[in-house]
C-alpha cells in the first residue's frame, strides 16, 4: 500500500476522464487536495475555449485555493480528431491552456514552491508542424490562429498548438516570472494515445482489452506527472518529457527550430517542418 506523502492544493484541468482524471486519482491518493477543472462532471465547470470560461476557471480555482496554489496539471486536452474544427483545437489546446496558466501565475507565485506540468503528445516531435500556426499562437493572435486552423485541419492543428505549447514553456520557464518566483514549469509528451472504438461494449473482449490497456497507460502517465509535482524533480526546468526522457536544450529555441514558410492562402495546404522538437526515447510507457 502507498503512503500518501502529498501536500498543498493541485488544480487539474481535463479532469473528467482520460489523463487528466488519472491525474487527479493519483494526486488524491498521494495526499494532495485536488481542484478539477472540465467541462463537466468537476468542481469548476467551464469551456476553456472561450474567454468566458478561461476568466471563470482562474477565478474558481484562485477561489477554492484561498489565493494560494501549489500545482497546476493541464493535460492536452483536444486532439486532432477528423470532423472537429482547428479553431476548437488551437483556442483549447494553446490558448486556453496559456491563459489559465497565466492567469494563475500570482497564486502558484504565493505559494513559494510550486510546479507546473503542461501536457502535449510526441506527435509534432517526429512527425512536424506547421510552423506559421505555431508562431500565430506564440504572438498571442488567436484570432488569425483560429482562422489558419480551421483551414489546415483538426490533425495539424493539433500538432502545432502543442508545438506552440512546448516552446512557451522552454521560452518563459526560466524567467523572473516563473523560475524567480519559485513556480517550476515543464511540459510532459507522452505517445498519442485514444480510447478505443467501441470501448463502451462490455460484451466485446478486444475492446475490453483495449479500455484496460488504455487505462494503464493513463495511470502511467499520471505517476510521470506525479513524479514532476513532486520534491524529488525540482531540478527539473523547462524540460520536455517524450516518453518518459527529458530532454532542454541551453537555449530556448534549440532543438525547436522550424522552416519558416509563408501562411497558406485559402485552401491550400499548410507546410509542416520536418526537424524534431526534441529527441525521442524508444521507451515505452
Amino acid at each position: 500500500m502507498t503512503v500518501p506523502h502529498g501536500t498543498g492544493t493541485i488544480a487539474v484541468t481535463s479532469a473528467a476522464s482520460g489523463i487528466g482524471a488519472a491525474t487527479a486519482r493519483r494526486l488524491v491518493a498521494d495526499g494532495y487536495r485536488v481542484i478539477t477543472v472540465d467541462r463537466h462532471d468537476a468542481d469548476i465547470t467551464c469551456d476553456l475555449g472561450s474567454d468566458e470560461g478561461r476568466r471563470h476557471a482562474v477565478e474558481q480555482v484562485s477561489k477554492l485555493a484561498r489565493g494560494a496554489l501549489d500545482g497546476l496539471v493541464q493535460p492536452a486536452t483536444v486532439g486532432g480528431w477528423p470532423g472537429l474544427r482547428g479553431a476548437l483545437v488551437v483556442s483549447t489546446n494553446y490558448f486556453g491552456a496559456i491563459a489559465v496558466l497565466e492567469g494563475l501565475r500570482p497564486a502558484l507565485a504565493r505559494s513559494g514552491d510550486a510546479a507546473v506540468v503542461l501536457g502535449t503528445t510526441s506527435a509534432p516531435t517526429t512527425s512536424g508542424w506547421p510552423v506559421e500556426l505555431e508562431q500565430l499562437c506564440l504572438a498571442g493572435a488567436e484570432a488569425r490562429a483560429r482562422e489558419l486552423a480551421d483551414r489546415i485541419g483538426a490533425m495539424q492543428s493539433s500538432a502545432g498548438s502543442e508545438a506552440a505549447v512546448a516552446r512557451y514553456v522552454r521560452r518563459h520557464a526560466l524567467n523572473a516570472e516563473w523560475s524567480g518566483a519559485g513556480i517550476q514549469l515543464n511540459v510532459i509528451a507522452p505517445g498519442f494515445i485514444a480510447l478505443p472504438l467501441g470501448a463502451d461494449d462490455l460484451n466485446d473482449q478486444k475492446a475490453l482489452q483495449s479500455l484496460e490497456y488504455f487505462r494503464g497507460t493513463a495511470q502511467a502517465i499520471a505517476a510521470r506527472i506525479a513524479f514532476l509535482l513532486g520534491p524529488e524533480a525540482r531540478s527539473f526546468w523547462r524540460s520536455v518529457f517524450v516518453d518518459g526522457h527529458p530532454d532542454a536544450p541551453p537555449r530556448a529555441d534549440d532543438s525547436l527550430a522550424g522552416w519558416n514558410s509563408p501562411v497558406p492562402p485559402r485552401g491550400a495546404p499548410a507546410r509542416t517542418v520536418a526537424q524534431p522538437m526534441v529527441r525521442t526515447s524508444q521507451k515505452s510507457l
